[in-house]
C-alpha cells in the first residue's frame, strides 16, 4: 500500500529560520510511525515574485514558470503540515505569497499547523486556518505550539524538541487527526473521480 504524501511547508526563508528544526523533528516522529509519507517542501526553493497576476488563480492559470513549479509540487501531494513562524501576530509574507499563487491544488486536502514563537505561534496558525478554509483545505484541530520555553531551550541550552513530553504527545495527537482525514479525503476525491470517469 502507497502511504500518503504530506508536505512538510516551510514557511519562512530567512537564513536564520528555526523552521528546520521542528521540521525535521516532525518527521522523525512521523518516519517511525510508518502511516504517512512526510516530504519537505521549502519555499526556499520556489522564489516567486511578488503576487501580481491580473486575476486569482481559482479562476485563471497562472504563467509564471516558479509559480509553476510550485503548483505542480502542492499539487501532486494529498495533505499538508505547515511549520509556522509568527511575524507580528501573522504569517510570514513569503507563505501568504506562496498560497496566493494556488487554490485548485490544495482544494479537499488535510493540512495540520505546528507553530513556533510567541503563544506559540497561536495567532499565526489561527489565521493561517482562515485562510485555509477559503482555499479549500480541511485544517485538523491538533496542532503544536513550540512557545518560548522550548524556543529558548533549544537554541540557548542544547535541549531537543524531545526534552518536551507535552510537544511529543500533541505532535502525536496531531498526526493522528492528519493521517484519519488524509486518507478520509483522499477516499473521497478517489470516489468523485472514479464518478467523473463512468
Amino acid at each position: 500500500m502507497t502511504l500518503p504524501k504530506i508536505g512538510v511547508i516551510l514557511s519562512t526563508t530567512r537564513p536564520n529560520r528555526f523552521a528546520d528544526k521542528p521540521a525535521s523533528w516532525i518527521m522523525e516522529l512521523a518516519a517511525r510511525r510508518g502511516d504517512l509519507a512526510l516530504e519537505l517542501v521549502d519555499l526556499r526553493d520556489y522564489p516567486l515574485a511578488f503576487f501580481d497576476a491580473p486575476m486569482s488563480p481559482a479562476h485563471a492559470p497562472i504563467e509564471d514558470e516558479v509559480a509553476q513549479r510550485w503548483s505542480r509540487r502542492i499539487s501532486g501531494l494529498d495533505g499538508y503540515i505547515f511549520v509556522v513562524a509568527e511575524y507580528n501576530h501573522s504569517i510570514p509574507a513569503a507563505l501568504k505569497n506562496a498560497l496566493d499563487y494556488t487554490y485548485n491544488e490544495f482544494a479537499r486536502k488535510p493540512a495540520a499547523y505546528l507553530g513556533y514563537g510567541g503563544v506559540g505561534a497561536a495567532r499565526a496558525i489561527e489565521q493561517l486556518r482562515l485562510i485555509s478554509i477559503e482555499q479549500q483545505i480541511a485544517p485538523t484541530r491538533a496542532g503544536v505550539h513550540i512557545g518560548m520555553e522550548p524556543f529558548l531551550g533549544i537554541l540557548q541550552q542544547g535541549k531537543t524538541l524531545d526534552d518536551f513530553d507535552y510537544l511529543v504527545t500533541s505532535a502525536n495527537a496531531m498526526l493522528d487527526d492528519l493521517a484519519w482525514w488524509t486518507n478520509a479525503l483522499k477516499t473521497g476525491r478517489e470516489a468523485v473521480e472514479i464518478t467523473k470517469a463512468a
